[in-house]
């Protein structure tokens, strides 16, 4: 397997990887993995367990920063998003503010991985949300395989939302949501950081694209909408492991994880 540097007819730069045969990327793919153990996707808990009205978790940052440096979730109460990278881990206000997460501090939900990124891909034009996952379908179009995405650069416009914090008796999601502040930064240099997982993850995780954003002051940010990338550079890491730790805990034990509008209810959550 080659990898080399091209550039597209819009000027755009990226790393292109060559293979000769279906073999030899089954080959490839099983070496990185047996060199790379700690490439894998690690989550706490369910999707299906948030939606269901379990907000908390005895699980704290520090743990989860020791299973990756890279990642999101949300903190216990549902208070804001938690977007991580580079072993910093912030947390995403309903207020549309960003503050340092402290390692103390819980989450009832997180997907986290060491980040090792094995395709860059450099935009010089503007690229809409759609457009950088039509690139990164392209790059790894197996749908059964994890992405961590990384994109660093300037925006045109972010859109993104953060649930306000809950209090017990907690609500199911879907009515936490109902009341859910929406911003947009305008003209920022900032950050996303996501998963694509796969269709079949759904319930268990978020199937498809699941983006938190950042501006470069981390002041702001919050769960992604929609954006528009103005230029910047996109990172992608390919994963084929996944761990769950289910929570022990009565809520969770009690909780209807499939109930039969599941795959609406997260669409409904996360778009």
């Amino acid at each position: 397997m080659s990898t080399k540097t091209e550039h597209n007819a819009l000027g755009s730069q990226h790393k292109v990887t060559h293979c000769n045969c279906a073999q030899e990327i089954v080959d490839s793919l099983n070496n990185y993995i047996k060199n790379h153990p700690e490439c894998t996707v690690y989550q706490n808990s369910l999707m299906s367990s948030l939606i269901a009205g379990v907000y908390d978790s005895d699980v704290t940052i520090s743990d989860l920063l020791k299973h990756g440096d890279f990642g999101l979730g949300t903190f216990n109460h549902l208070d804001g998003e938690l977007v991580a990278f580079d072993s910093n881990v912030f947390q995403l206000r309903s207020d549309g503010s960003a503050r340092t997460a402290k390692h103390s501090q819980k989450s009832p939900f997180a997907v986290m991985t060491f980040f090792k990124p094995d395709i860059e891909h450099h935009f010089s034009h503007t690229a809409t949300q759609q457009e950088v996952h039509d690139i990164i379908n392209q790059y790894v179009p197996s749908d059964n395989l994890f992405c961590s995405i990384k994109i660093e650069g300037e925006f045109d416009l972010v859109k993104t939302r953060t649930v306000p914090r809950q209090e017990p008796p907690y609500r199911p999601m879907l009515e936490a949501i109902e009341d859910q502040p929406i911003f947009t930064f305008n003209n920022e240099t900032g950050l996303i950081a996501g998963f694509r997982s796969p269709q079949f993850t759904q319930g268990i995780n978020v199937a498809g694209f699941h983006e938190h954003y950042i501006n470069e002051q981390r002041e702001g940010g919050g769960h992604v909408l929609d954006y528009q990338l103005k230029k910047g550079k996109l990172q992608i890491g390919v994963i084929s492991r996944f761990t769950i730790d289910l929570p022990c805990q009565s809520t969770f034990l009690e909780a209807n994880l499939m109930p039969d509008d599941l795959n609406q209810a997260i669409q409904q959550a996360e778009n």
